[in-house]
């Protein structure tokens, strides 16, 4: 295919961007599928849900306007909570409005608004909520009137992560493009890759909608396609670029444009074929999480890394065919100076290789000590799931969030017991639950009024507990664990129907769990992928074992800084965040899954290079040496753009997004800077060409290149342009 394209580049180009606004057009077209609240239901809480829902007493999206009085203002407070209430009941948006609730010292009264549709549609209809809200507060000046609720949280997340992200981007572009200014010193070569990234992430959001009738999306599918579209784009086209002018400057110029792309796709454009197939198999396991936050992930990372692939080898060669021999040509004459396009290491790699070269065991010993030694504070990993409270101050309805829990403790959180019975039970079941009622009134931890309902079919009936904690807190998750083990039981429970326990508390606590209970089955397939890649990419059943250590070593590497740093408050300040005390559940699967994919691309392009010089014969010494030293250079480049991008995710504000960039980076700069260079090459120098086991073409090369260096028929076996296999 990059012959073809190479030989008709202004066809393979104009392919390409037909290509990309084909996905793009179709996926505007189509439109979206967004995911509903059934989706995201799992455990126990999920199953209540189901059952709520079944008798339509499913969560709604609600908001609540606070007027604050102050002292001695509480009836004005109660003119403009009229106001509101008047306001709100005229809008199409509305279901029902609350009557007004005075807090329990009488400077604040509270106005709950429920509004029509699924709960997670609130916010795209709260905006006209929020403009009559605006109209009170002008219309009393003396007071402060301010609305908060679940739409207005989502809908401020929503605009302050598409900030951050713009913000990203500001960051990662232009310190990608300086980088590959100083790789290619060539304008046209630097822009190139960021622009087949960007290509690449336009025709991966259409096919993203797309394919999200099939996986819905979750509302992180596009963030995904960003994070790992400019880290893989850019990373493949590289590759690509680097092992063209590698070849263009060890032929002394001779070999055309075209030639040098050819080589490039047998050599790199094989790796990037095979690193790509790695991130995209690896990032599929994440459908065994049974979870749709993952299936989005899975979904935007698969198909952004194979729309990449494709890109590497249709349009790159086509490009880099017409760039030609002048874009080349003014590449070389600014290196000419310095000695060429050379393939060995640079000072610095030849500095860390010295040692590794001489005392291999040693190093090996070390660097591995090292990085367990990093991995050890993930002994202590608290695993939890991000409640509303760990939001950003930054979004103005989280302050009105927090002002309207003071006034009303009992609405940080809440339990719902739903029970389905036939109908004829519905009185007994009533009953139950007010009996649970009454026992959970003497509960420190649980305060308010409960409130009982049933559905319009008497089969469904739920419960309602305030939780005067946030969901976070002990006394939230031990009043759930009592709820369920002794007051449900001891009540309804007797009953012998279907009984189930969700919330707000609930929910937090039963994802964590659902989370845990995939991890094994999720990690274990994991290794397996990795393994069996690596083995089909090398034939090697040994490299297949070492390479998914490494991705072991460096992923525990990772997870352990990240515990070291988001666990505590030691780098709050530095990193612009508040320490919840624990990792977001989300954080440690994801990083396992695309930092297992991820790694491929260093782990081949450094095994393939080492590979070639084997196959033509290079003692296995000199071929790990060479190998490493002679990619280095451009997977210290690659590194270093990946790390840019994803540690501009470490400066958002929202945590989990944060905790994830922060770990991706030191994954990927743990495992170009110290797996790829020290540890890789310390463990392969000692294991020489048993490293290829059971493959025997190293051998077979190894003794083509003896005999033809006591005068046989292999003179060019360890000739540079070789042919390799």
């Amino acid at each position: 295919m990059a012959r073809w394209s190479a030989g008709h580049p202004w066809r393979a180009i104009a392919g390409w961007f037909l290509f990309v606004a084909l996905c793009l057009g179709a996926g505007i077209a189509v439109g979206g599928n967004a995911a509903t609240s059934a989706d995201f239901r799992v455990g126990e809480a999920g199953r209540a849900e189901a059952m709520a829902a079944d008798g339509g007493l499913q969560q709604k999206p609600v908001e609540r306007v606070l007027i604050s009085a102050g002292a001695g203002r509480l009836g004005e407070a109660m003119t403009a909570a009229q106001d509101v209430a008047g306001r709100m009941k005229g809008l199409p948006e509305v279901e029902s409005v609350g009557a007004p609730v005075r807090s329990a010292d009488g400077t604040a009264v509270r106005v709950d608004v429920t509004m029509k549709g699924p709960e997670l549609d609130g916010k795209k209809h709260v905006a006209p909520l929020r403009a009559q809200t605006a109209l009170v507060q002008a219309a009393h000046p003396a007071l402060r009137v301010e609305e908060t609720g679940g739409p207005s949280v989502s809908k401020g997340v929503e605009e302050l992560r598409g900030k951050d992200l713009s913000r990203t981007e500001v960051i990662a572009l232009p310190v990608t493009l300086i980088t590959l200014l100083l790789v290619f010193g060539s304008v046209g070569l630097a822009v190139l890759p960021l622009l087949l990234a960007l290509s690449s992430i336009a025709a991966a959001v259409g096919l993203s909608l797309l394919a999200s009738h099939a996986f819905p999306d979750a509302g992180v599918g596009t963030n995904v396609i960003l994070l790992i579209g400019m880290a893989v784009g850019v990373d493949y086209t590289l590759f690509y670029l680097k092992r063209a002018r590698e070849e263009r400057a060890r032929s002394g110029g001779r070999l055309s444009p075209r030639a040098a792309v050819e080589v490039a796709a047998a050599t790199s454009g094989r790796a990037v074929v095979v690193s790509g197939l790695a991130v995209a198999v690896s990032s599929a396991t994440l459908y065994l999480a049974d979870d749709v936050i993952f299936s989005s992930i899975a979904t935007g990372a698969i198909i952004v890394t194979l729309v990449a692939v494709v890109s590497s080898f249709t349009v790159l060669p086509a490009v880099l065919v017409r760039l030609g021999t002048r874009a080349e040509r003014r590449g070389h004459d600014r290196r000419r100076g310095r000695g060429g396009e050379r393939d060995g290491a640079g000072r610095v790699t030849a500095a860390v290789l010295r040692p590794v070269s001489r005392h291999p065991v040693a190093t090996l010993v070390v660097a591995v000590l090292a990085m367990v030694a990093l991995a050890l504070p993930v002994l202590g990993m608290r695993l939890t799931d991000m409640g509303r409270e760990t939001h950003p101050r930054a979004i103005p309805a989280m302050r009105s969030y927090d002002r309207l829990n003071a006034a009303f403790p009992e609405l940080k959180s809440m339990h719902q017991v739903v029970v389905r019975a036939d109908p004829g039970r519905a009185d007994e079941v009533a009953g139950a639950l007010r009996e649970l009622a009454r026992l959970a009134k003497d509960d420190p931890r649980l305060a308010g009024t409960a409130e009982l309902r049933t559905s319009a079919d008497r089969r469904v009936s739920l419960l309602e507990l305030p939780v005067p904690h946030y969901v976070g807190t002990d006394e939230a998750r031990s009043s759930l664990a009592d709820v369920r083990r002794e007051y449900v039981p001891a009540t309804v429970g007797r009953l012998g129907v279907e009984t189930a326990v969700t919330g707000d508390v609930a929910r937090y606590a039963d994802y964590p769990e659902h989370q845990k209970e995939k991890l094994p089955l999720i990690v274990g397939t994991l290794l397996l992928v990795t393994f069996a890649m690596t083995v089909w990419a090398f034939r090697s059943v040994v490299l297949g074992l070492v390479g998914t250590a490494l991705n072991l070593l460096s992923a525990g590497a990772s997870l352990g800084v990240l515990t070291l740093v988001f666990q505590h408050t030691w780098a709050e300040g530095l990193l612009g965040f508040t320490s919840t005390g624990s990792i977001g559940s989300r954080v440690p699967l994801f990083l396992f899954v695309i930092l297992f994919g991820l790694s491929m691309d260093y782990q081949v392009f450094v095994i393939s290079r080492i590979r070639e010089a084997a196959l033509r014969g290079v003692p296995a010494r000199e071929a790990v040496l060479d190998g490493v030293g002679g990619s280095a250079k451009v997977v210290t480049s690659a590194a270093f753009v990946m790390v840019t991008v994803f540690a501009s995710f470490a400066f958002v504000h929202i945590v989990e997004m944060k905790q994830m960039g922060f770990a991706l980076a030191v994954a990927v700069l743990l495992d170009a800077a110290v797996i790829r260079v020290m540890i890789l090459p310390a463990l392969m120098l000692p294991l020489g060409d048993r490293v290829w086991w059971p493959s025997r073409a190293v051998a077979r090369a190894a003794s083509g290149a003896a005999f033809g260096a006591g005068g046989g028929m292999g003179d060019d076996a360890g000739r540079p342009g070789a042919k390799v296999g």
